[in-house]
């Protein structure tokens, strides 16, 4: 065979494999959002001097501990399936942590150990896989701005809507009341834009 058809078949398989890796991941998350179980998940505020980084919200999640039996049986940074729930308002709810994939008919979500308490409080904090909520570019500044104010309002609601299959997370919107936080930015006034 002559080399340029070689290297012809050859960058025509490379080309193939660059292609076909972002299409998957897309894929996956497109699956996820499509046939995926939605759930609510309240946010909490966090040090209100972190900085806007880019294009993104950096959120922080009420519900992340979880109460063990015993703390060595546990380490940070470990992948972990925390089994869902549904509270009485409508949201997430983590019923337990386990370290095996939960049987086909369960919810979780997959994650990872961000802390064991170490003082005897048998708790574990998790770190959920869907902390940055990505914004255009131009409504991010706003959107962030009522996102923090929403937060220090206590008679607002704010939650992260996550679509969940098969333990993968995707966070389709961030919901102040129900309304989206991208609509809200829209609609705010910004003496500055």
């Amino acid at each position: 065979m002559p080399k340029k058809t070689i290297l012809l078949i050859a960058f025509l398989l490379v080309a193939l494999v660059q292609l076909y890796v972002p299409a998957s991941m897309i894929l996956d998350r497109e699956a996820v959002l499509a046939q995926g179980t939605e759930y609510k998940f309240r946010t909490a505020p966090i040090d209100p001097n972190d900085p806007f980084r880019g294009k993104y919200i950096t959120l922080s999640f009420e519900d992340t501990t979880v109460p063990i039996v015993n703390e060595n049986d546990w380490v940070a940074g470990e992948s972990v399936y925390a089994l869902l729930t549904i509270d009485e308002h409508g949201f997430a709810q983590i019923q337990s942590v386990t370290k095996e994939q939960p049987a086909d008919d369960q919810d979780f979500l997959s994650t990872t150990v961000s802390y064991v308490s170490s003082n005897g409080n048998r708790q574990l904090t998790l770190q959920y896989p869907f902390n940055r909520f990505y914004l255009e570019e131009s409504k991010a500044p706003k959107a962030e701005r009522v996102y923090w104010e929403s937060l220090r309002e206590t008679s607002q609601t704010t939650y992260a809507l996550v679509a969940i299959s098969d333990g993968e997370a995707v966070l389709k919107d961030v919901l102040i009341n129900g309304i989206s936080v991208r609509e809200l930015a829209d609609q705010s006034k910004d003496g500055n834009d």
